[in-house]
């Protein structure tokens, strides 16, 4: 079975591809669940310029596996059974294309969803607590910014220090703000009362206001232009205030609530997003991570872990209350970091990645990768849209023997409850519609599923499982893409189940899961369950004599995955030794909304060999695959390394490149840079490219992801480099793993 091409026309990637009647006392192990990716680019995708036909019982839409009765004009709804008037005359010779079998996903374009005059929302909040240097370089990309921006969207600009400056647009003669006590923390009603904006109808979920209330600090580019790039302008660095021996003054969080209550003031369900800029940690404030006084250090995991970080748990609550404030308003928050120190990323992680916002590390706003990025997130589509989505849902109808457990990734629960949802939460639990205030193409939830234990299953018979996802595009209008996937029951041992399991999506999953196990326990209690779960999983589906490890074998369905959760257990995910908070937040929000490509790219990086020999061809992740000649392209998601042997780096140094006598050295040394500069082309945040030599110092960045094979204990080495560490080598985990496999 191919689950690539299967992942092409559903979207969907299952980690069973064939679900026992019955889980039984131990199940599979590994939870019955779906990696979704919503919108997933397809090659052949029908847009339907009509509203779908709803069951009125269960919400399911019209789909390949209705049955139709032609006379009567009705469909038998495949999930629910109950039989439903259709309105249009149909034949079998006239069907709809949500009928046609090769059709399992649609797109519904309403007519009565057209584009809306008002375009999406930015709300760019600046740190002026940075330095000039790097302010400068800010303002300069702001002010390109507003050139990738439609001329409908609407712009508000707030900047922040110890206080809070909300900037009025609509005044010309001089620069008018409205500033705010960065140490108060206000509601939005406060807000909207210090800023005279009149009070807005109550709105529900996707509904749009009527009338834009009147007021001068969020509107369209094409009143504001001239005053908003005037006011980016005129922003000051108010770095040299500060006192030597104490950080900058930073009101980060007091800045993000008054920015919320704004759009709280100014109801814009069509999609906004709050796009913070800043250098370094709230210092004052709600949502404060560390005290002004440089004698006191910012918080380390040990600290987190052992209750010593005294900020940490109360700005995680504040933000907490912003993230469910954010899913109400349906705003993005995006953090752009840009510092040699932390800023606090692992107190925001919370409301940037329930919100599906782009977190953004980077050492300056002058590096090509955080150019790079803005440029990416601000593409426009054929028709000069962005190429954004907003105030989504999705939306899972199942049939009666399958019940809904829950959710991870980003995307939050709106706790809509029925019959098909389980008393069992995994994630973002208890219930059958989840909200994501915006999604990309590559956005991916992994849904949990279990068997329903109140109906008598068939074994043979079909069940379904059906994802509605509403959204709002860049140009305002509504769409709805709805996806049906089918499989089969079958008995509790049958050969189909190991034929239908799918390892790589398999480990997503559990990567997802170990993640969710790590904010509460320690990292050594992780590894314990996820070896834990390997041997039991093993144990249950390997093929041996008990008692006999040399007799252990595992299909190739199987093979891979006990790899899989070597690299997963000794990754920077769940292994926090040698990375900051900070980094371990935006390591964990990358994982838990990227597709199974990419998760499998983090858990497990790709490593290709170049040499004169022929094309590159993909070699282990060993230490063993270092040469003096060969240069070694390595792809970890977060970085793209570009390794020369001794030997090629040695030629490189002399010029060899240069002479026209060496061609073939020439075209070597430029393959593996054409490829990186591939490898980076659209992945968001884009990733460092690292050039390095044999034996040089920035080779920690591959050395440290290779398996040891060869450390400073083993006895021959065969002229390999040595990896000097206690880490157990792959062979040697699989070797344990295979005696505890067989223990009856």
């Amino acid at each position: 079975m191919d689950f690539v091409e299967l992942e092409a026309v559903e979207g969907l990637r299952w980690s069973w591809n064939s679900w026992a009647c019955s889980e039984g006392k131990e199940g599979l192990i590994i939870p019955l669940s779906i990696m979704c990716t919503p919108l997933m680019q397809a090659t052949e995708l029908p847009l339907l310029p009509y509203d779908p036909l709803l069951c009125s019982r269960c919400g399911a839409v019209l789909n390949p596996y209705a049955r139709l009765d032609y006379q009567s004009r009705i469909w038998h709804c495949p999930f629910c059974s109950l039989r439903n008037p259709f309105p249009r005359p149909i034949a079998d010779t006239n069907l709809p294309a949500e009928l046609f079998p090769t059709y399992s996903t649609v797109e519904y374009s309403s007519p009565s969803s057209s584009p809306l005059p008002l375009g999406p929302s930015f709300l760019f909040l600046v740190d002026i607590s940075s330095s000039d240097d790097e302010l400068r370089s800010l303002k300069n990309h702001l002010l390109l910014l507003l050139d990738l921006l439609p001329h409908n969207a609407l712009l508000a600009l707030l900047t922040f220090d110890s206080m809070v400056y909300l900037h009025d647009l609509s005044y010309s003669h001089c620069s008018r703000l409205v500033i705010f006590n960065g140490n108060r923390q206000l509601s939005s009603n406060q807000i909207r009362q210090f800023l005279n904006i009149n009070r807005p109808h109550q709105l529900h979920l996707g509904q749009t206001p009527h009338v834009f209330p009147k007021q001068g600090f969020l509107l369209p580019i094409s009143e504001c232009e001239f005053g908003i790039a005037a006011a980016i302008e005129e922003i000051h660095s108010t770095s040299s205030n500060f006192t030597s021996g104490t950080r900058p003054p930073r009101a980060t969080g007091a800045a993000i609530s008054v920015a919320l209550g704004l759009l709280e003031c100014c109801p814009v369900n069509t999609g906004s997003r709050i796009m913070l800029f800043t250098s370094g940690p709230a210092t004052l404030g709600p949502g404060m991570v560390v005290d002004s006084d440089l004698r006191q250090t910012i918080r380390t995991h040990h600290d987190i872990f052992n209750g010593q970080a005294s900020h940490h748990a109360k700005a995680c609550t504040f933000y907490k209350k912003i993230s469910k404030r954010l899913s109400d308003s349906s705003a993005v928050l995006d953090l752009f970091a840009c510092s040699l120190d932390q800023v606090g990323a692992a107190e925001l992680r919370e409301p940037v990645e329930r919100s599906g916002g782009f977190m953004i590390l980077s050492d300056s706003f002058d590096s090509d990768q955080f150019r790079k990025c803005l440029r990416l997130i601000f593409k426009r589509d054929d028709e000069g849209y962005l190429k954004m989505n907003f105030d989504a849902t999705v939306e899972i109808v199942t049939t009666k023997d399958v019940k809904i457990c829950g959710a991870l990734g980003p995307c939050v629960s709106l706790r809509k409850k029925n019959s098909l949802v389980s008393e069992t939460e995994i994630g973002q639990g208890g219930t059958c519609m989840w909200k994501l205030n915006t999604l990309t193409d590559k956005t991916c939830i992994a849904f949990f599923f279990q068997v329903s234990d109140e109906q008598r299953i068939q074994t043979g018979s079909a069940f379904l499982i059906q994802f509605i996802t509403r959204y709002r595009q860049g140009n305002m209008g509504l769409r709805r893409r709805v996806t049906t996937a089918a499989r089969r029951w079958v008995a509790n041992h049958s050969a189909d189940i190991a034929a239908g399991f799918d390892q790589e999506a398999a480990a997503a999953v559990m990567a997802r899961l170990a993640i969710l196990r790590a904010e509460t326990c320690y990292a050594n209690d992780v590894i314990r369950w996820l070896d834990d779960k390997l041997i039991r999983f093993t144990s249950k589906f390997g093929d041996y004599v008990p008692e006999d490890p040399s007799s252990f074998r595992l299909s190739s369905n199987f093979s891979l995955y006990p790899q899989f959760m070597f690299h997963l257990r000794r990754s920077q995910f769940i292994d926090v030794c040698n990375t900051t908070p900070d980094e371990t937040a935006f390591f964990r929000l990358m994982l838990n909304r990227e597709g199974v490509v990419g998760s499998l790219i983090m858990i497990q990086p790709t490593l290709f060999q170049y040499s004169f020999d022929g094309p590159p061809v993909p070699v282990l992740l060993d230490i063993r695959s270092i040469s003096p000649d060969f240069i070694l392209l390595f792809d970890s998601f977060f970085h793209v390394v570009i390794h020369y042997g001794s030997k090629i780096a040695q030629w490189r140094k002399l010029g060899y490149d240069k002479d026209p006598n060496h061609e073939n050295f020439r075209k070597l040394l430029e393959a593996p840079e054409v490829d990186a500069e591939q490898l980076v082309a659209e992945r968001v945040p884009v990733p460092k490219i690292i050039r390095c030599d044999q034996h040089s110092s920035q080779a920690r960045f591959l050395l440290a992801k290779l398996n040891p094979s060869v450390t400073q204990n083993s006895t021959y080495t065969d002229g390999s480099d040595v990896i000097f560490t206690d880490d157990l080598s792959l062979q040697v985990f699989l070797d344990q793993l295979q005696v505890l496999a067989v223990q009856s």
